[in-house]
């Protein structure tokens, strides 16, 4: 096992080198970059200040950017260097998680993730929690009803769900329930009330979960579905085994055959999901919802870097998430391994 995490550690290495490079590569070619969002921020003021002048009959015009300006502005945003020398510095800057500094907020990268983790944590985590909690009940209470009335109507339901896009169920929930045409019953926006830090223990736990209400349900509804389904066709084809039939006729309990046999082995390719599921939830599908509810996470703040072109940012969530989601995938296959024996690490590699 030692040997098969190393392995795939070492191997992490020229994934992530190669993400990186691809990703740093395809940057030097999109156009609006800093540097030219800068000039044409200067160029603009130029022109302003041009038809000022001009109603005062000394027009000047629009004089552009100097060459000394402009060698100025590219050595601010570090593009006076080659690329190869920018992406050696930056990689150096990884190694230690030294992400750099963003050019729009004047902070460390680092520091802006960790400023934005709350809300991606509380969103990411709650959704995982709640759909396997919901989920895998209901699909082995499905998966012993299958074909009944509860099974149809759960399945229905389950499927509506799944079909609506969590930002319309969103607009949708604000207006009915927060305030929109009818009922102010849950909050708008942030994770918690003005006056939080005063409140009590107590107080300031119910108020967080208040305002995660609404997002959480957005988020949940769509997730419930491919849990669900999985976990019920994997326990409905466990039921239909040999082993099951053998350990009813010697006369065992039809709960202790349900939970001691069926689920144990119908919980292996549920549990390997959990570290991609984790993180699907936790980095994946909440920049609308945090858009919608006025929510300052990780989806936010990757997006505005992306439109911004702040390179920084891009580059070094770019980097934190690859780097989990390889040790996810890790994880997910140390799992695999500890809940069916009969797999081992060797036939992994092939």
């Amino acid at each position: 096992m030692l040997a098969y995490v190393l392995k795939r550690v070492l191997l992490m290495v020229p994934t992530l080198l190669g993400i990186v490079a691809l990703t740093f590569a395809v940057i030097q070619f999109v156009p609006g970059g800093p540097v030219e969002q800068m000039v044409q921020q200067l160029t603009r003021g130029d022109e302003a200040r041009g038809e000022v002048a001009q109603t005062s009959n000394v027009y000047r015009g629009n004089r552009g950017i100097d060459d000394a300006k402009l060698a100025e502005i590219r050595a601010l945003y570090g593009f006076d260097k080659p690329p190869i020398e920018r992406f050696w510095q930056m990689l150096k800057g990884f190694a230690v998680f030294d992400l750099g500094t963003s050019f729009f907020h004047s902070k460390s990268v680092w520091g802006l993730i960790v400023e934005k983790l709350p809300v991606s944590i509380s969103l990411g985590l709650w959704t995982f929690v709640l759909t396997y909690l919901i989920s895998i009940p209901l699909g082995i209470a499905k998966a012993v009803r299958h074909g009944s009335a509860f099974d149809v109507l759960t399945s229905t339901l389950i499927l509506v769900g799944y079909a609506i896009p969590g930002f319309v169920l969103g607009v949708a929930l604000l207006v009915l329930f927060g305030g929109g045409s009818f009922w102010q019953i849950f909050p708008l926006r942030g994770l918690t009330s003005i006056g939080w830090a005063q409140m009590s223990m107590i107080d300031k736990v119910l108020d967080y979960l208040w305002h995660l209400v609404l997002p959480l349900t957005c988020m949940v509804i769509g997730s419930f579905a491919v849990t669900t389904m999985l976990t019920k066709n994997t326990v409905l084809e466990e039921i239909r085994k040999q082993y099951v039939t053998v350990a009813r006729a010697k006369g065992l309990d039809e709960r202790r055959v349900l939970y001691k046999h069926v689920f144990r082995n119908a919980l292996i390719p549920i549990i390997t999901g959990f570290p991609a599921a984790f993180i699907g939830a936790f980095f994946t599908g909440s920049l609308l919802i945090e858009t919608l509810f006025s929510l300052d996470g990780l989806g936010l703040l990757s997006y505005d870097a992306v439109i911004r072109r702040d390179y920084p940012i891009v580059m070094g969530t770019l980097y934190v998430f690859s780097l989990i989601g390889l040790l996810a995938k890790l994880i997910n296959d140390i799992l695999y391994v500890w809940v069916d024996p009969r797999i081992q690490f060797s036939t992994l590699d092939r």
